[in-house]
């Protein structure tokens, strides 16, 4: 028996920020419907930002917890994470406070709709 992951999906109150901020960091093309925009982009399954009007943003450390996140690689941190500011992510630790407790060190944002994910060097 195969098992095979096919897509994500990411709940958002704001449909249209949230699958903007994927495209923009990842690039792909989008395919919308009006409450489903579907990521498609090399080396993922199809990202699929869903609608969900009572969404409440993850306030991971400190609160509501993070429910899902992505970890992604990069060959260039610093391009990476002004590519992650310019589309409208947040950093969720300092820049100079990378994570290094793990093989490869990591840095923690968030996506507009507060999905917490990770950027590791490659």
């Amino acid at each position: 028996m195969n098992v095979s992951l096919t897509s994500l999906i990411i709940e958002a109150a704001d449909l249209e920020s949230e699958s903007a901020f994927w495209h923009r960091l990842l690039g792909g093309s989008i395919t919308t419907t009006a409450t489903h925009h579907f990521l498609q982009t090399d080396g993922f399954p199809v990202i699929v930002i869903q609608h969900a009007p009572g969404h409440q943003r993850p306030e991971w450390p400190d609160g509501i917890s993070q429910q899902m996140h992505f970890d992604l690689t990069t060959d260039d941190a610093r391009t990476a994470d002004q590519r992650v500011l310019d589309a409208g992510g947040r950093r969720l630790r300092p820049t100079d406070d990378a994570i290094t407790s793990t093989p490869q060190p990591s840095r923690v944002y968030a996506s507009p709709a507060g999905h917490p994910f990770c950027l590791r060097a490659a």
